[in-house]
C-alpha cells in the first residue's frame, strides 16, 4: 500500500504567510506551496476583509521575497 505524501494542514500555510519575517520561498521549502497556492488558500480560508488585509500588506513586500531580502542584508553593515 502507497502512503500519500502529506503536507501540512493550511493552518500552518496561514501562520507562516501571516509571519512578515517568512519569504514565499522559505513557505514553498517547508510546505511544497508555490506563491499562487499560499494566495488561494489564504483567499478561501479567510474572511474576505482579512484577505484584503493581508494581500495589501504583503503586496510588494521586500520581505516577502528572499532575492529583496538577501540585497538588503548585503548592506545592513552600513
Amino acid at each position: 500500500m502507497k502512503t500519500k505524501k502529506r503536507f501540512p494542514p493550511s493552518n500552518n500555510v496561514i501562520s507562516l504567510a501571516w509571519s512578515d519575517k517568512v519569504s514565499f520561498e522559505e513557505i514553498l521549502m517547508k510546505t511544497g506551496k508555490s506563491e499562487n497556492e499560499v494566495i488561494k488558500i489564504m483567499r478561501k480560508e479567510l474572511t474576505p476583509n482579512s484577505f484584503k488585509s493581508w494581500r495589501k500588506r504583503v503586496s510588494g513586500r521586500k520581505a516577502k521575497h528572499r532575492k529583496l531580502n538577501e540585497l538588503k542584508d548585503d548592506y545592513s553593515f552600513l
